[in-house]
């Protein structure tokens, strides 16, 4: 930005809350920040840059715009800044890094009967869904979910196993009859909320709840409900048997967060303890390259805390570093909780000892994550050997075809970045060859029209005179301003050399054949062959290269084949419900949407049928007569009057 023009957007800025987007020359935001006075601080970047960080000088060498947004408090500002992050995701801000590696329990709490189940997507389908974690340790998630659905009566399945009645989950005291609706949304939601309990480390807090609503139904002298309620209870007893550790002072319920970083990556942990006991271990990744290690644990802070109740958030946190806006997260916390939170950073006795501990958590996982990268650098730097490529490849694209002998033909493409599945560059393609039908198959057309439409613009902007190899060298705002950031450095296709032909014949007609790097792997004997070569490469099936290949050749299959089932059972669906007299492609899809499965539609009774969206009486009769087909009416029947039952006119076999 021109000096003049900087010193007059400044004087623009006002001093006041809010945010500030500072932007570069093609409109890009480079990093978002808050604070209680705008001026003031966005004056700050730019009055001496000696007293920056390397990382922050170089941004503000690229600033050529700032915008701002004015808020009512720090607070708004603080949750405006978390959303415009997410949703931007610029360069220079602290970006915690979502590699699905530690796992979330969601409760859909938009739904009448909630549903309950770990993920490791972290997408929010509705505000009132609710996310708890990221949990560190996996296998004591799962566990705690195995127990919590046997000590409270939970919905077991997404969707009812039959139309008009339970399954045996509720028969044997499993779950509440959701699918009859024998228990109403209010009271499920009720018996969840406890639930949700032990996720928000209020364990105690729910076992004195349960014993006072025990002892209740005790002095009614509803034994049956209490022996429940006694059962609940030991049951959460079970849950909190692995909690072991403890603290002396057990009259504080605090938060305690510290990190390991090395020169790429920070691993950080949040330990929640609460009344003296450690109910919950959390874990966030982050982007570290000259990062401030207080910023990192801020950012954390604002993350997590944004997305939890009130209830969870306790009256203190400890911290490792110091954070840059203390004061600001305080208030903030504080007005969330709505009573007042504390965040300190010990430096000796009992508390600092917990940090060391918390620390030294985070410095295992870091060892963790760093051998994982150097096991997958490894790899890549093998296949580089193996393909004979100058540098380690980075984006490898793996393609597979799946039909049962010519139908519902379907192929995959999947992506590894680092020698990890990215899947949010997955896709899937339809074969529209008119060639590949039920009862004749081409494996090799199938390959080779995929890859004519999966580059196909890539060989538009070679047609149009483009320099390939300079605009991936760009990267970045090239690539994306022709929608071409998705350039693979090895292309693998699953199969032998007939298929490797055949791609390479589709991609001499679009001028790549000599841009890209195509390989293939055989299923046989885990052989490698490149173009243009009869044998295969000399390698071993348990080397790393072609260990990362045969990854990505099975999760390529997996891919294809799980679309050709979803394909080929929608196909079943239609072509049996298509048959019926009446039935036209709509009404057919508001059936499948109110029963949810073929079998429940042939199931139902006629009434059931007619309570269907755009279904009457007369078309559900039809529906049932196609699926319950009866014998002959008594009237079309022969009278037995009229048979001649004399022994005369029996056959031999007869008699």
């Amino acid at each position: 930005m021109r000096p003049d023009r900087l010193e007059q957007r400044l004087k623009e800025i006002p001093a006041e809350p809010g945010c500030y987007l500072m932007r570069d020359g093609e409109d890009r935001i480079l990093y978002v920040g808050k604070s209680k006075s705008l001026r003031s601080r966005v004056r700050s970047y730019f009055r001496s840059r000696h007293d920056l960080s390397p990382r922050i000088r170089l941004m503000t060498r690229q600033v050529c715009e700032i915008e701002f947004i004015v808020t009512d408090s720090e607070a708004e500002a603080l949750a405006l800044e978390s959303n415009l992050i997410k949703n931007h995701q610029p360069h220079f801000n602290v970006l915690l890094k979502d590699d699905k590696k530690y796992p979330y329990l969601c409760i859909t709490w938009s739904e009448a009967y909630p549903r309950i189940f770990i993920t490791r997507r972290r997408r929010f389908r509705s505000p009132l869904d609710r996310f708890y974690g990221p949990y560190v340790d996996v296998g004591l998630l799962r566990r705690t979910l195995f127990l919590v659905k046997r000590v409270f009566p939970l919905r077991q399945r997404p969707r009812p196993m039959y139309p008009d009645r339970t399954c045996l989950n509720y028969s044997i005291g499993r779950c509440p009859g959701v699918c009859q609706q024998k228990i109403s949304s209010e009271e499920y939601h009720r018996t969840l909320r406890k639930v949700a309990m032990v996720f928000q480390g209020r364990s105690d807090e729910l076992q004195t709840l349960l014993e006072e609503q025990m002892g209740r139904y005790a002095e009614r002298l509803d034994f049956e409900s209490a022996a429940r309620i006694r059962d609940q209870l030991q049951g959460l007893d079970q849950l909190t048997a692995d909690q072991k550790m403890s603290l002396p002072d057990s009259s504080v319920s605090r938060d305690v967060l510290a990190l390991a970083c090395n020169e790429r990556l920070a691993a950080v942990q949040l330990f929640q303890m609460r009344a003296g006991k450690l109910v919950g271990r959390l874990g966030y990744a982050a982007d570290a390259c000259d990062m401030e290690p207080g910023l990192i644990l801020q950012r954390v802070i604002e993350e997590h805390y944004s997305q939890v109740d009130a209830v969870e958030i306790p009256p203190e946190l400890l911290v490792q570093h110091a954070l840059p806006q203390q004061e600001l997260l305080e208030d903030w916390l504080s007005e969330q909780r709505e009573r007042k939170v504390h965040i300190h950073c010990p430096k000796q006795r009992q508390k600092a000892d917990l940090i060391e501990l918390v620390q030294r958590n985070a410095e295992f996982e870091l060892l963790r994550a760093k051998q994982g990268q150097e096991q997958q650098a490894l790899a890549t730097e093998d296949l580089a050997q193996l393909l004979d490529l100058p540098t380690p490849p980075r984006r490898i694209e793996g393609y597979d075809i799946s039909h049962i002998q010519g139908s519902d033909a379907v192929a995959s493409q999947v992506v590894f970045i680092d020698g990890l599945p990215a899947k949010q560059h997955y896709r899937k393609y339809k074969i529209r060859s008119s060639s590949i039908q039920a009862g004749h198959s081409d494996d090799f057309m199938a390959m080779a029209e995929i890859m004519r439409r999966r580059f196909r613009r890539w060989a538009r902007v070679k047609a149009e005179g483009a320099d390939l190899a300079s605009l991936r060298q760009r990267g970045g705002s090239a690539l994306q301003t022709d929608g071409l950031n998705d350039w693979p450095d090895v292309v693998m296709i699953d199969g032998g050399k007939g298929q490797l032909s055949a791609v390479m014949e589709a991609l001499r007609e679009l001028d790549l054949h000599e841009e890209l790097n195509v390989c293939s792997l055989a299923k046989q004997r885990e052989e490698v062959f490149l173009p243009g070569e009869r044998q295969p490469l000399d390698s071993e099936p348990d080397q790393l290269g072609v260990a990362l290949l045969r990854r990505l050749r099975d999760e390529a299959h997996r891919f294809a084949v799980s679309f050709h089932r979803q394909q080929r059972g929608e196909r079943m669906k239609r072509s049996r419900l298509s048959d019926i007299p009446g039935l036209g492609p709509k009404r057919v899809r508001d059936l499948l949407a109110h029963f949810h499965a073929i079998d429940a539609i042939q199931l139902a009774t006629v009434e059931q049928l007619a309570a269907a969206p755009g279904v009457g009486p007369s078309l559900a009769e039809q529906i049932h007569a196609f699926f319950h087909p009866e014998d002959d009416s008594p009237e079309d029947r022969p009278d037995s009057s009229s048979l001649d039952q004399s022994p005369t006119t029996l056959s031999t076999d007869q008699r």
